[in-house]
């Protein structure tokens, strides 16, 4: 609900149009473009990604699945066939995927989905604005009851299929365009907040502080040795055995991308410190063994320093195992794809797993999901750097292209 994503959002919604849908924006700011096809009481195929970025971002995270999808319907449009689809098909731009401005990830999909709570809407940004402040500020007027009217009848809908740049190497890597994913990582965010005493830096001796900026270096020193060598703090019982082990060794990864201190003064030792916890796994039972072992060693350490610590949960998000069928329709999508772009067959697509988060976990609340990576270059995302070959954002449409193909 920034300015920038207002303009975006009605730059996507002149582009639906012009690809001959009937287009709607939804009380979360997510943008809507549809063709009722043959059949308009049939289950809708829903494609969609989102049309928000991080700070100091790319522009493909997100936007290239929108862009694929929409110029896929207008090359239907353009020979005349849009309408010989058999069921519906959506086009949606999801408001808030990266939860960059609320903490609050999957806003616009949740909300589809019908998994987004009510207490959602009050989440506030830095600034004490709070969600539905936002949407009011741009003349969306969300109440608890129009919330609920967001979640689509999962009898209507058919499946739900996203296009997204891998964010990874692994394409690059193997030499490929295009791979088929097989699951998404399960995510956990916390916030951890660490207050001690704060005083002068020339005054307090070094063994009478209670620093709690020294506290949280050691938190975080505790974090990135868990999360290399989870085998090494995880015990062995009912809940963790040595599958679970070997996949958190394989899959597990855990950031710290955002700290703060107080008073933030070069002389002054903080009163307090908080950073949040960026936690991936693609074992959920996994996932939650590390989260337990790790808050009771960061109460222990902040015990022993004499700080206080509070370990908030700000998000969860389990893993999700894609569609068999609609992933067997995307590789073959896919190798169509690929064999119009250079009129040869080609290797076997790579299946893939996404250490990222996607709308489509919170879609596979609703429906069946499938998921299509494009490669990027060195594997870099979240960044301006982030890039896609102009051939491999041709393959991405192609695909979504062969895709719809298949449903006429």
């Amino acid at each position: 609900m920034s300015p920038a994503s207002v303009r975006a959002a009605n730059l996507i919604r002149a582009w639906m149009e012009d690809a001959g849908l009937t287009t709607w924006v939804d009380y979360m700011g997510n943008v809507h473009g549809r063709v009722e096809g043959l059949n308009a009481s049939a289950e809708a195929l829903l494609i969609g990604s989102h049309l928000d970025t991080v700070v100091d971002a790319g522009i493909f995270d997100g936007s290239l699945g929108i862009i694929s999808a929409i110029s896929a319907l207008k090359v239907l449009k353009s020979n005349g066939t849009l309408t010989n689809l058999i069921r519906p098909v959506e086009v949606i731009a999801f408001s808030d995927e990266e939860g960059v401005r609320f903490q609050s990830t999957f806003l616009g999909s949740a909300a589809v989905a019908g998994i987004l709570p009510v207490s959602a809407l009050q989440i506030s940004d830095k600034r004490g604005v709070t969600v539905q402040d936002a949407l009011k500020e741009n003349s969306i007027a969300i109440t608890e009851e129009s919330l609920f009217q967001l979640k689509y009848d999962p009898q209507s809908v058919w499946g739900y299929i996203e296009v997204h740049i891998e964010q990874g190497p692994v394409l690059e890597w193997v030499g490929f365009p295009l791979g088929v994913v097989k699951g998404i990582a399960g995510q956990t965010r916390l916030k951890v907040t660490v207050r001690g005493s704060q005083g002068h830096a020339g005054t307090v001796p070094m063994s009478l502080r209670q620093d709690p900026m020294a506290a949280s270096a050691e938190l975080i020193m505790l974090l990135e040795s868990l999360c290399k060598n989870p085998k090494d703090f995880l015990s062995y019982d009912g809940q963790c055995n040595d599958s679970t082990v070997e996949s958190l060794s394989n899959s597990l990864v855990c950031t710290v991308g955002e700290i703060s201190t107080w008073p933030s003064a070069s002389n002054v030792i903080p009163g307090q410190v908080t950073f949040t916890v960026d936690l991936r796994a693609m074992d959920n039972m996994g996932r939650e063994a590390v989260i337990y072992e790790l808050s009771n060693r960061m109460y222990e350490i902040c015990e022993r320093r004499s700080v206080s610590c509070i370990i908030e949960r700000k998000h969860d998000a389990n893993a999700v195992i894609c569609d068999s069928e609609l992933t067997s329709e995307l590789k073959f999508a896919a190798n169509a794809a690929l064999k119009r772009i250079t009129g040869e067959i080609q290797d076997e697509v790579p299946v893939l797993m996404s250490g990222a988060g996607h709308d489509a976990m919170a879609m596979s609340h609703l429906t069946k999901v499938g998921m299509l990576f494009v490669r990027c270059r060195g594997g870099v995302s979240h960044s301006p750097a982030e890039h896609v070959l102009d051939d491999d954002v041709w393959a991405a449409g192609l695909s979504i292209l062969a895709f719809l193909e298949t449903h006429m």
